[in-house]
């Protein structure tokens, strides 16, 4: 059976209700990508990016199906050359063959116009362009290249982020802004005329391409930057100025654990305070890891704050010294294992498995309080202990597991409660 992915309509509604120091969601304009809305009060979207050289047609598709089986409702491609924009069609196309219609953005810089210009089926091809205010040239020469790709987007009836970046600011804009803070009787430090350029930028950027002629609901902004700090200030600010969607990252957030920390540290911020319609966490792959990595840690922030869901929830045991055997351990590991494998299956035949709560507990302290406030729990024998593990469905004891299968047994017990408890999608 092919994997069909076709956007965010297949998961779960955003809560809207919040607790706590959430605030409401902010109003934004609802713009379409492919078959995807990213703002107008649909539920965040996660996206990401490949690494691969988008010339190779094999590779990228390859990828890019990884990422949107993982979960990434947007896909964005470089497209740095002819070579890449060339094969935009044949990745879409190769996508097509393998039931997978996830959106795909273009990623330009310097040389867009003339990609674009050159190669219309690859603007057609396209879900969404990304443009680079300060890399689209400087001069005399930035607003007629910048206006070419706008004018391609709207001949072409394509959305297009336009895409700041701390980076590569644009340095006329940020002497122009400097000059005249320099001149005020009270100048701001550097730090602050940087911010306003960055949303200067950004909402300059966006009125030319409305002049240009590209509507409203076709533009999504974005400011990014790499400290956590300067990330929710910017933002901060830049919501309050407009009703575009905007797109939430770090731009460079780093490798491991420190890009995980920083992305959840600035994303949560911004989030509870009703910022941000779609967000990506941009890490810096580890040496064989897995591209999708920055999928899943874009779902659990978005999950840990109660905005989607995307899996079950598993509550799971740190352990402790009286968890030190290795019998905990693997428990603990194949039953999480198996829930996240057997998610795909689940969630195209049941409607709302997303939302079931597992425990998968170490020992007899909170083992049967968790277990008893999941959907399905278990409380696994600690060290010393006998191999006993109590099983709560819905806050009831219903069964004591024993011996060498409890995993494999408290598997089939989770089969068993998700065909009875949540119902067949339709066919």
């Amino acid at each position: 059976m092919a994997y069909i992915i076709r956007g965010m309509n297949d998961f779960s509604p955003a809560t809207d209700s919040h607790t706590g120091p959430f605030k409401p969601r902010r109003r934004s304009v609802g713009v379409r990508v492919g078959s995807v809305t990213v703002g107008g009060g649909a539920p965040v979207v996660v996206q990401s990016m490949t690494n691969t050289d988008t010339a190779d047609v094999e590779a990228t598709v390859e990828q890019v199906e990884a990422l949107a089986r993982a979960g990434s409702e947007l896909v964005r491609v470089t497209v740095n050359t002819e070579a890449a924009a060339a094969a935009v069609p044949a990745i879409k196309k190769g996508l097509a063959r393998r039931g997978v219609f996830v959106p795909l953005v273009g990623d330009f810089h310097f040389n867009g116009h003339r990609l674009l210009t050159a190669h219309p089926e690859c603007a057609d091809a396209l879900d969404k362009l990304r443009v680079n205010p300060g890399n689209v040239g400087r001069g005399s020469k930035r607003d007629p290249q910048f206006t070419t790709i706008i004018e391609i987007a709207v001949k072409h009836d394509k959305p297009v982020r336009i895409g700041v970046n701390w980076g590569s600011l644009d340095q006329d804009l940020l002497t122009r802004l400097m000059d005249e803070n320099a001149k005020s009787a009270e100048p701001k430090d550097a730090d602050e005329v940087m911010f306003d350029a960055m949303v200067e930028s950004a909402l300059r950027s966006a009125a030319r391409v409305e002049e240009i002629g590209l509507a409203h609901d076709k533009i999504i902004l974005s400011c990014k930057m790499s400290r956590v700090q300067d990330l929710v200030r910017v933002y901060r600010a830049l919501a309050a100025r407009c009703d575009y969607p905007l797109h939430v990252g770090l731009t460079e957030a780093g490798m491991g654990v420190k890009g995980i920390a920083s992305s959840a540290a600035g994303l949560a911020v911004l989030l509870a305070e009703g910022i941000g319609d779609t967000i990506r966490v941009s890490l810096t792959p580890e040496p064989g890891a897995a591209r999708e990595k920055e999928v899943l840690v874009c779902q659990e922030i978005l999950q840990a704050l109660g905005l989607r869901a995307f899996m079950p929830s598993v509550t799971a045991c740190p352990g402790c010294g009286r968890t030190t055997s290795t019998f905990f351990q693997q428990l603990a590991q194949d039953i999480q294992g198996y829930i996240r494998e057997r998610m795909p299956a689940w969630k195209e035949r049941y409607e709302g498995v997303e939302e079931m709560k597992v425990a998968v507990m170490g020992c007899v302290v909170n083992g049967p309080g968790e277990s008893k406030h999941a959907n399905i729990g278990i409380s696994l024998p600690g060290s010393g202990e006998k191999p006993v593990a109590p099983v709560f469905e819905d806050g009831k004891k219903t069964v004591t597991l024993k011996g060498d299968a409890i995993a494999a047994d408290f598997q089939k017990l989770v089969d068993a409660y998700v065909e009875r408890s949540y119902p067949q999608r339709a066919a």
